[in-house]
């Protein structure tokens, strides 16, 4: 599975656990670190947990594990590092301090509002 799609199946994972402000951006270009970020917020820390676990789970059905793991502890970021694809869940004070969006202003966004709504579609939603 390429970056590209693997972003947008973990963006799929998080709105199953009603993330918001779901967004991915291509950062190949500007670093080394990943070729996407995907990035959420979960409105405590509790769904900031959950929607981590669905994204856990739902990659782990496939095969694919995290190389690394950070924040359960604190549940208001946790980071995963799937290699080309870091995933950062929030709870709103930790997105908006952090900012992410802002720094990484310069990658490219991924379009994840039509593969969202289709596999909602696909699940009866």
């Amino acid at each position: 599975m390429d970056s590209k799609e693997l972003a947008t199946r973990i963006a799929i994972a998080m709105d199953k656990k009603k993330a918001l402000e779901i967004r991915a951006v291509q950062v190949e270009d500007l670093t080394i670190l990943a070729d996407y970020f995907v990035m959420a917020t979960g409105n405590s820390t509790t769904q900031v947990s959950a929607i981590a676990d669905e994204v856990e789970f739902q990659l782990e059905q496939l095969g694919i594990r995290p190389a690394r793991v950070e924040g359960h502890d604190s549940k208001r970021w946790i980071l995963m590092d799937y290699g080309d694809v870091i995933v950062h869940v929030f709870t709103p004070d930790a997105r908006e301090y952090y900012d992410l969006e802002h720094m990484w202003a310069d990658g490219k966004p991924l379009p994840l509002a039509q593969a969202i709504n289709e596999a909602r579609e696909a699940q009866g939603e």
